[in-house]
């Protein structure tokens, strides 16, 4: 997933191509000492908040293509892959708390992406970004970008019927087969994934989410190709990218020989890792993997939870806060609430959530700011899909609890 260098003193005004870009650029910030929510809080009606953020795109992001701009500002002719399936993702999750309205705006963009793959290569792939008519597909093709729209499709497969139903599915599994067949996993750094075909890095959230997609396609196919493939990743991450000290997966590895392993510590790195390792454990029939989880989980609540705010930073090097990045630390603790029941982990979701909605949530417009310090202050002005995509998205999962 690309976006832009990160300075925490300079808003930047010309991003690159954007899909997870993460370069911390700031002084290193000591986490706070950890002291956990004590409670829920006040009472908060999280569809609400979603049914608004939804509406706030479709106003102002949502183009005739059904596809979506990537912000309102520097690229509003724009429309990048995993901002799209994003939206898509967001739709599944109102879809299954019952807003069955958002089936059309997921099926609709789902047929735009069409548009972003690569028809002249017989092994496929997304793109990174179109124009916003669907024209002028090009560029790289990044792993993790391709990995998340196939778990993206695998939550619209579980919410929908019939042929839409039959088509995420099969679309789902031409993005892992695009990955194994990409020549993006070498054995340079021991294997992994490069982060795109420039090959620059081996990131841990690129790996991590291979392993989510190789899981849940051995699950609903039964293909050993890609119970295969999840174990090779698997070992991978935990052999290389694994950092005892803290309990957390470290950025990425680069640069030449043996490579220099980036120690920085993102949330959604490890929110990555969370769940996948709870796919792990159901799929592979592992327990141990669900104590990984919950241990890891306990990692990100000691180093990455600011406990001052009541939230997730972005990394351990960066002060500001971003709707997407540091959402995804909520929807780790949902899925490890899921899994053990244990009610503490649904705490830190919605403190998490809650935060966000104070700094980076325009109160007039309800739209999300990309970054924002944890007092609301130093505010980014781009307003990026993405960021509204998965606020919609954590928001329609808490609505359940």
């Amino acid at each position: 997933m690309k976006k832009l260098f990160l300075h925490t003193l300079l808003v930047v005004s010309i991003f690159s191509m954007v899909a997870c870009k993460k370069s911390p650029s700031v002084e290193p910030v000591t986490p706070p000492p950890v002291v956990p929510p004590t409670g829920p809080g006040t009472s908060v009606d999280y569809l609400k908040l979603a049914q608004e953020t939804h509406a706030f795109t479709t106003n102002n992001l949502l183009t005739a293509s059904y596809g979506y701009r990537a912000n309102t500002t520097t690229h509003a002719n724009n429309s990048y892959e995993w901002y799209n399936v994003s939206q898509i993702y967001a739709d599944a999750a109102m879809v299954g708390v019952g807003q069955s309205k958002h089936l059309a705006y997921m099926n609709n963009t789902f047929k735009f992406m069409e548009n972003m793959w690569d028809k002249k290569d017989l092994r496929g792939g997304y793109f990174a970004s179109v124009n916003l008519d669907g024209t002028g597909a090009g560029g790289d093709k990044y792993v993790d970008d391709n990995a998340l729209s196939g778990m993206v499709y695998l939550e619209a497969y579980d919410v929908t019927t019939g042929t839409d139903k039959q088509a995420y599915l099969a679309k789902a599994k031409a993005c892992g087969d695009w990955l194994i067949n990409s020549g993006l996993w070498d054995n340079v750094y021991g294997g992994g994934f490069y982060w795109n075909t420039l090959k620059p890095e081996k990131p841990t959230q690129t790996n991590g989410l291979t392993l989510q997609l190789f899981l849940k396609l051995y699950s609903l196919t039964g293909e050993s190709v890609y119970r295969d493939w999840a174990i090779q990743v698997n070992n991978w991450l935990n052999a290389k990218m694994y950092d005892p000290i803290s309990g957390l997966f470290i950025w990425k590895i680069d640069g030449p020989g043996e490579g220099i392993r980036r120690t920085d510590k993102f949330t959604y790195d490890n929110a990555i890792m969370v769940e996948a390792f709870i796919l792990y454990s159901k799929i592979m029939n592992d327990p141990s993997y669900l104590t990984r989880a919950q241990n890891l989980g306990k990692a990100m609540n000691t180093t990455l939870w600011n406990s001052a705010w009541k939230g997730y930073i972005f990394n351990t090097n960066e002060t500001r806060i971003n709707p997407a990045w540091c959402a995804w630390g909520s929807q780790a603790m949902i899925r490890l609430y899921e899994a053990d029941k244990n009610e503490s982990w649904l705490v830190y979701a919605k403190e998490n959530i809650n935060r966000l909605n104070i700094a980076n949530r325009n109160q007039t417009t309800y739209a999300y700011y990309f970054f924002a310090g944890f007092d609301g202050q130093n505010r980014s002005p781009e307003i990026e899909t993405v960021d509204q995509a998965w606020m919609q998205r954590i928001q329609a999962l808490l609505s359940k609890y």
